[in-house]
């Protein structure tokens, strides 16, 4: 599983990002070792309280586990990551909570530990953590006997569809995924052998190419925003020049940007935002089922939850019942039948815990089955919205090259209308 890890500060807000069900269907905070506090906002408060007493500005360590797309994983393989990535990263009997996350149908894991050692009051040093979480991640896939990703498969922890932070907000902004927009260009530059046909290649999925004021060739969409050639689909600038040319003959991006807001009628302006709204209400209505339906499986796992509690505390008390007081207490130990009673109970106990688990495990796997037809709704409208994004943009390039070529407002007229048919 792929294994992110951060040293960060803020363990107060840690709890509260790990406990906000705002993104995750259902939240379960497993466990919380070592610390006085038995759940997890009074584990983080005590984290940053113990590391006042000293100069660490980050005093705990997180990290995410995230399993392939695919594979259905159960607890024990999380807790098992957990635990060697301890042992590798030097935090064996650290302090740390564990909480387990269901998302679109899947369960993830995030683990923070304690950096303080409490008994020298100084922070764990944890050098070279992302080379020892990449060697333990690749190492889980191989035993697990799961697909390596690209990043494992090529060039190490290097993946050719990471990207920036820069690029993940500005593909979020136009709500667009960026690995699309990468395969976009990706693409127009493989299907293209000079700049002419790299220009077609591009309009035919609406992105205009332009003469960048310090960034050499760049693209632009019809909402206005500009793309670096180089970065999005990945070619050196060198290769990029050479096949390309400076792009001296562009128009600038103002002029590209001006041309496109001219050949874009008001018509298709209209019809783009009502198509993007159409496509915000169906996955919207998609989503509300689906959070009718997580809203009542959090109320089942809160009456289960409630049942278990309310049956060990009347266990815990009948096993608390067998033990006699008094002058009976001194006879049961002479005789031997007390600690006969507390190995009893002890596996009484256990049984009740196995049980309780079993219980658990049953209605999380019946919610899973319950909840998979929606997601795969969801999945379904995603995908499909997808395509006809990429019908749509080829549609309005063969209207642009329409209105650019023979101009006139029959043929404006004639353009609307296919857009129209074709939608």
């Amino acid at each position: 599983m792929i294994l992110k890890g951060s040293q960060r500060g803020g363990p107060k807000q840690l709890a509260a990002h790990l406990l906000h069900q705002r993104d995750n269907d259902h939240i379960v905070v497993h466990e919380v070792r070592g610390f006085m506090a038995s759940n997890l906002q009074g584990a983080m408060l005590e984290a940053g309280a113990i590391a006042k007493g000293t100069r660490c500005r980050q005093p705990v360590f997180s990290l995410s586990l995230n399993p392939p797309k695919e594979v259905d994983v159960p607890l024990s393989a999380f807790l098992d990551a957990a635990d060697r990535a301890e042992e590798t990263l030097g935090l064996k009997d650290q302090p740390r909570a564990i909480v387990i996350h269901e998302k679109e149908g899947r369960r993830h894991a995030h683990v923070v530990w304690s950096r303080i050692d409490a008994d020298q009051m100084k922070a764990i040093n944890l050098s070279h953590y992302k080379n020892k979480l990449r060697e333990l991640s690749k190492e889980l896939y191989l035993e697990h006997e799961w697909k390596l990703p690209e990043g494992h498969r090529e060039n190490g922890w290097k993946n050719p569809l990471n990207f920036t932070l820069a690029e993940w907000q500005q593909a979020k902004r136009l709500d667009l995924d960026p690995r699309e927009i990468k395969q976009v260009f990706r693409d127009a530059w493989d299907r293209s052998d000079n700049l002419a046909s790299f220009r077609q290649a591009l309009e035919e999925r609406g992105y205009y190419l332009a003469k960048g004021d310090r960034r050499g060739i760049v693209a632009t969409d019809m909402s206005g925003q500009v793309y670096a050639v180089s970065r999005w689909s990945g070619i050196k600038t060198k290769e990029l020049k050479e096949r390309l040319g400076d792009g001296a003959q562009l128009p600038s991006v103002a002029e590209a940007q001006a041309g496109i807001g001219k050949q874009l009628s008001a018509g298709l302006r209209k019809q783009l935002e009502a198509d993007k709204n159409d496509q915000k209400a169906q996955l919207d209505a998609a989503k509300n089922d689906l959070r009718k339906v997580v809203m009542k499986q959090r109320a089942e796992r809160a009456q289960l939850s409630s049942r278990q509690k309310t049956r060990q505390a009347m266990e815990a008390k009948e096993r608390a019942g067998k033990f006699r007081r008094g002058l009976g207490i001194v006879l049961d130990v002479l005789s031997g039948r007390l600690f006969k009673l507390r190995k009893q109970n002890e596996a009484e106990a256990y049984a009740s815990f196995v049980r309780d688990r079993r219980e658990t495990d049953q209605l999380h796997d019946a919610q899973a089955k319950e909840r998979a037809p929606y997601q795969e709704r969801i999945d379904s409208l995603r995908t499909q919205q997808k395509a006809d994004r990429a019908m749509l943009a080829r549609q309005l390039a063969v209207i642009l090259d329409i209105r650019r070529t023979q101009g006139g407002r029959d043929r404006e007229r004639e353009a609307d209308q296919e857009l129209q048919l074709g939608m």
